[in-house]
């Protein structure tokens, strides 16, 4: 999950401590705008009202410490991120599963 795309919500942002409850007032357009240029949202869909996080070139979670390999922000994540592999761009899948090791490019 750390190099899946982390889809969020309003309601995620907020607890991430992103945005403030103010803000949700916002239209979500201009928000994006300001979470864009901030560089903690790379897309966002007006059709389902989901933003999606930045990700690094090597497709890292803007969240996750690089080192360690530990989300900076565990106990503020996201829905998508408390919930996978149940939740995101493919549910039911996650690349370190034993069952899906086969699948993983070793080197």
């Amino acid at each position: 999950c750390c190099t899946m795309p982390v889809e969020v919500k309003l309601s995620d942002l907020v607890r991430m401590g992103v945005i403030t409850d103010f803000e949700t007032r916002e239209p979500l357009k201009l928000l994006a705008k300001k979470l864009k240029k901030a560089g903690v949202v790379g897309r966002y869909s007006t059709r389902n009202q989901v933003f999606t996080l930045v990700r690094f070139a090597n497709n890292d979670c803007l969240y996750l410490e690089g080192t360690r390999r530990q989300c900076r922000i565990y106990g503020k994540r996201p829905d998508t991120c408390r919930n996978h592999p149940l939740l995101g761009p493919r549910p039911g899948f996650c690349p370190f599963d034993k069952k899906n090791m086969d699948n993983i490019p070793m080197g």
